[in-house]
């Protein structure tokens, strides 16, 4: 007991002093954003083959959360929530490009049509501390312009820089530089240190690991001579990742040099889960479901000084808390009129709470989305339109085309709309218990509908006319032979 007492009081010190003495000046922001960085992709997170020294070295300083999400299951949704703080249905960014992905004959219902930039009027985390007094500077992917499109510079960034336009996945003969890794360090690097005398947001949003994959020779050399492991056994990947993990090296190291890492928050995630060339065993599915695979990712939180090192949190949290964490930390005001979904993580990053307020977190698909991954629901669809949540250690799904066409309520020991897992005892959600604990599946369904009419969520509700049961039958009976 005395021990315990002793160590208590010294985290309350420690959270205390956390702000005892505030800086000179608000901190600064350095958000490294990984594309397709899967949650089981690095050394803090129990990759048996990759290497990401500077990651587990940033992660010893800081804060690592075991259970923190992409706002989607993959790219410009994902970037919609962060930049806006807002859930899916607020955006109305669901998908790349379009929602109705896959082939239309087996599409029950008729997709909500998608948005593919950030509405103009939707002040973003860089406007919101643009007008606190804050350079922000974002280097790389931006992905919400439709067409013609909004640029970064139009939504609250003064710099914006991407050395992999017009198209970054194009395959390049850039053996020093490969998914501008490089490049993008050096021009972040550069805009730190011209505005060093002033607080700064610096959203670093690499390439890597997005397909085509491209390493540097030498690192690529590296892993080939390297021992497999287990689960993680391809050296171009394995070398991707070495990179990309060099990069942040180099951005800490800058921080160093310009005497900037006491006062400086850094965030580093990835934007949805990882794709089938990287196994997340135990996880199921990849970038695209709504299973873990596709959403849970890497995340580090380190702040000299504020965040106790060597930290870990269980709490879920969602990339669209970095909105109201960084507004919080840096004192500056709410944009009139703007409503958040997420919560500040302050103080669990500091010490001074061991929960949030939010029971849950939510997501929104109102789509298709085509190429099935590991373990999904299907062998056609990554993902069907579903609204998933997170509360605690419980997971539940809700299938639109069940719900809306197979009998709703009424229906569920029949007709599969909902899924519930327990995610304490079952991370790889292979035990559906929603005919099981019904009492639980009850209350969070009520929930999680009243979450979809609050945020006016769109929900696909149309029988698709292209709808072919003829189609959809014979694929089954054809994938069930096959499987025998």
């Amino acid at each position: 007991m005395p021990r315990l007492l002793a160590c208590l009081v010294l985290a309350c010190a420690f959270a205390l002093s956390a702000f005892a003495a505030p800086a000179a000046r608000p901190p600064n922001f350095l958000v490294i954003f990984a594309d397709d960085l899967g949650y089981k992709d690095t050394g803090f997170t129990g990759s048996d083959f990759y290497e990401t020294p500077h990651l587990d070295r940033l992660a010893a300083r800081g804060m690592v959360f075991n259970h923190a999400y992409a706002g989607a299951g993959n790219c410009a949704p994902s970037r919609a929530c962060l930049h806006s703080g807002q859930y899916s249905p607020r955006t109305g960014v669901y998908a790349v490009q379009t929602t109705d992905r896959g082939p239309k004959e087996l599409q029950r219902l008729v997709a909500i049509p998608n948005r593919e930039d950030l509405a103009l009027e939707n002040v973003t985390l860089a406007e919101a501390l643009k007008a606190a007094g804050y350079a922000t500077g974002l280097f790389g992917k931006w992905h919400l312009s439709g067409d013609p499109g909004t640029k970064p510079t139009q939504q609250g960034f003064d710099v914006y820089f991407d050395s992999r336009l017009p198209n970054p996945n194009t395959r390049r003969d850039e053996p020093d530089d490969p998914k501008g890794v490089f490049s993008l360090t050096r021009a972040a690097g550069d805009f730190i240190a011209a505005n060093r005398e002033k607080p700064f947001f610096a959203f670093v949003a690499h390439h890597a690991i997005h397909s085509a994959l491209e390493a540097r020779p030498a690192s690529l050399a590296k892993f080939e001579a390297k021992a497999k492991g287990a689960a993680h056994r391809n050296p171009l990947y394995a070398a991707c990742v070495y990179d990309l993990d060099a990069g942040v090296g180099q951005l800490l190291a800058r921080l160093d040099e310009l005497g900037l890492a006491e006062n400086t928050l850094v965030i580093f995630t990835s934007d949805n889960g990882g794709t089938g060339q990287s196994s997340q065993e135990p996880l199921r599915g990849n970038k695209g479901a709504y299973y873990e695979g596709g959403i849970r990712e890497p995340f580090v939180a380190a702040w000299p000084g504020r965040i106790r090192p060597g930290t870990t949190c269980d709490i879920p949290v969602i990339n669209l808390d970095l909105y109201p964490t960084f507004l919080a930390a840096a004192g500056a005001a709410l944009p009139a009129g703007k409503i958040l979904d997420g919560e500040s993580l302050l103080p669990l990053l500091t010490g001074t709470a061991a929960a949030l307020r939010r029971p849950s977190v939510f997501w929104h698909f109102p789509g298709y989305l085509d190429s099935p991954v590991t373990r999904g629901r299907d062998p056609v669809f990554r993902t069907r339109p579903v609204t998933a949540m997170r509360s605690g250690d419980w997971k539940l799904f809700l299938y639109h085309e069940e719900w809306q066409l197979d009998g709703g309520r009424e229906k569920l020991a029949t007709n599969r709309a909902v899924e519930l897992y327990r995610l304490s005892d079952d991370p790889g959600e292979r035990r559906d218990l929603a005919l099981v604990e019904t009492a639980r599946r009850d209350a969070l369904l009520d929930e999680l509908l009243a979450w979809l009419k609050a945020t006016d969520a769109k929900l696909p509700s149309v029988p698709n006319p292209a709808y072919q049961a003829d189609a959809a039958a014979t694929g089954k009976k054809k994938r069930r032979a096959e499987a025998k």
